[in-house]
């Protein structure tokens, strides 16, 4: 089949727009809870209404996919994630949110099921590897911008003295002045809109699925979950999930309260870095996963992980603010290792097994909720230490992972 920049090129924006309205949260978290007097428990409902959406639909939209194509799938993913947004913006009020985090994980989850396949049949088989990589850091990169227009937005119009232009001065109008952070799903319901009416005018290829791409029957699946290696691994997936959210989702709250740094900009800058450097640590996972076997990699930047969690908790301010951004670095290459241990485990039913593996996506759903009720309890510092857990987790599968095929190296 003829290759197809010009697709290739929409479905890296969709990258982009996806992670923008994905990772959002942790800077704002701090501004709902000002707002609507939560507890940590309260709040961390958020995330969870926005991850656990990915553990309903996942499955759904798989076969959504190969009944209605990618097209369509499409635009029913931005058509939740507009819904969504434009309801959180018209009506700020925490339930509300809850519903419209929901719709909008909903959207987010079915277009990343979508566009995968997509891009191997616009960009080429022999190029997947590549442009995978190159969507990992567009994703990174709005991850890290996310934040940052947040930050932008709630300083601008917060404050009525400073210069505003056009988009600000219509941003005014119609966000409430006690709640300026609303001004960020305004933005993300315009961005839906607009991929909306791109999508809708471009022409899709037919994508032939591969037999391993294809959503299996419902033996299929029950075959898998009798596989014990499966169920190692959907812990995995749920325990990475649940750390990078776990992490991302208190750093501005946790800075704020034990280091009284302003969660509008530090806080919001942590978190940008976060994921800043979570995409720079793809290129240096890259390299050396040509040089180690990716079992050793992982194990390295675990401990690496573990040791930052500890500077981060425990260290004083000026460490702390440095060490929860560099966790993003150490967490930069266990997605794309245990998601690669995990399929090279099995033999067959890769399709499936992939369904399966984002549903344990909901990690980030529950896991940021375990450390808000324990940080209602016990306080926020203890409840972050249940990071330990889950970061443990993923330090011990470089140890019992025994994939059928492991990382080709330049010394392999």
């Amino acid at each position: 089949m003829k290759r197809n920049p010009y697709l290739v090129g929409l479905v890296l924006l969709i990258f982009f727009a996806v992670s923008l309205l994905t990772n959002v949260l942790g800077a704002i978290i701090p501004d709902i809870i000002e707002s609507f007097g939560l507890t940590l428990t309260a709040a961390a409902l958020l995330p969870f209404a926005f991850f656990i959406a990915y553990g309903v639909i996942s499955i759904p939209a798989g076969v959504l996919v190969e009944t209605c194509r990618e097209k369509w799938t499409i635009l029913v993913g931005f058509g939740a994630g507009f819904a969504g947004s434009l309801a959180f913006a018209l009506f700020p009020h925490y339930h509300v949110a809850i519903s419209s985090l929901f719709l909008t994980g909903m959207g987010m989850a079915t277009l990343q099921v979508a566009i995968n396949p997509l891009l191997r049949v616009a960009g080429g088989e022999e190029n997947f590897a590549f442009f995978e990589a190159f969507a990992q850091l567009v994703f990174g990169s709005a991850s890290f911008l996310s934040p940052r227009i947040y930050s932008y937005l709630v300083e601008h119009l917060a404050d009525p003295s400073a210069s505003r232009g056009p988009v600000l001065r219509g941003l005014a109008r119609v966000v409430p002045q006690k709640f300026p952070w609303v001004s960020v799903y305004w933005v993300f319901a315009a961005a839906a809109l607009f991929m909306l009416v791109w999508v809708s005018v471009s022409r899709f290829p037919r994508v032939e699925r591969k037999e391993d791409e294809r959503v299996g029957s419902w033996e299929t699946h029950l075959k898998l979950f009798r596989n014990p290696v499966v169920w190692l691994f959907i812990v995995t997936i749920f325990a990475y999930v649940g750390s990078e959210q776990g992490t991302a989702d208190w750093i501005s709250k946790f800075l704020s309260t034990y280091h009284h740094y302003d969660p509008r900009t530090t806080g919001a800058s942590a978190v940008s870095w976060f994921w800043g450097l979570m995409t720079a640590g793809c290129l240096l996972g890259m390299l050396l996963l040509k040089v180690f076997d990716s079992r050793k990699v992982l194990i390295a930047f675990s401990t690496a992980a573990l040791l930052d969690l500890t500077l981060a908790l425990f260290g004083p301010a000026a460490v702390s603010v440095v060490a929860f951004p560099l966790m993003g670095l150490c967490a930069s290459v266990m997605w794309p290792i245990t998601v690669s241990l995990a399929l090279n485990s099995v033999a067959e039913y890769h399709g499936s097994f992939s369904g399966i593996l984002c549903t344990a996506i909901c990690g980030g759903a529950i896991v940021p909720v375990i450390i808000g009720r324990l940080g209602d309890a016990v306080g926020l510092r203890i409840g972050m230490m249940f990071l330990y857990l889950t970061f443990g987790w993923i330090l011990s599968v470089g140890f019992w992972a025994k994939p059928l095929i492991s990382n080709k190296t330049i010394t392999s």
